[in-house]
């Protein structure tokens, strides 16, 4: 554990206590949030400029450049969830810990987006560091269900 505090139960009711350090973990959720929304606004200027009509998803075209900006914003929807279980959770034990490895994954899903944007699918690998983040999130997740049954 990296910040020296974490969350904990107190007393026979089991309240949880959470460290002042989770404003961190706070604010990365919400410049999170302002990634996806920036991904939004991406998409829709894309539509414009390929002329993609709603409710069209995706183009039937092979090399659509307008399905890049869609599938980057939609792979980060499908992993949402996931990231927030884990940093909100993982968060308790490991605030600075979850924090960091939080920006990590939200930089990369940045990379992740610029390198699709190009056109390039295959520069979308440019963000892949960005799972070292979730891992360490994953990490701290566990470490604070073993540490509310008493295992460590």
């Amino acid at each position: 554990m990296l910040s020296g505090t974490r969350a904990f139960l107190s007393g026979k009711s089991g309240t949880l206590l959470v460290p002042r350090e989770y404003g961190y973990v706070i604010l990365v959720v919400v410049f999170f949030i302002f990634i996806l929304v920036w991904k939004e606004i991406k998409v829709g200027q894309a539509r414009k400029r390929f002329n993609v009509k709603y409710p069209t998803m995706y183009e039937n075209k092979e090399d659509s450049h307008f399905n890049c900006y869609q599938r980057a914003h939609q792979n980060t929807l499908e992993k949402t969830p996931t990231f927030l279980v884990l940093m909100l959770l993982g968060g308790l034990y490991a605030p600075i810990f979850s924090s960091i490895s939080g920006l990590i994954w939200c930089f990369g899903r940045i990379q992740y987006a610029l390198g699709y944007y190009s056109g390039d699918p295959k520069k979308r690998m440019r963000g892949t560091f960005g799972y070292f983040g979730l891992l360490g999130l994953l990490g701290a997740t566990i470490a604070l269900a073993l540490s509310l049954l008493k295992v460590i």
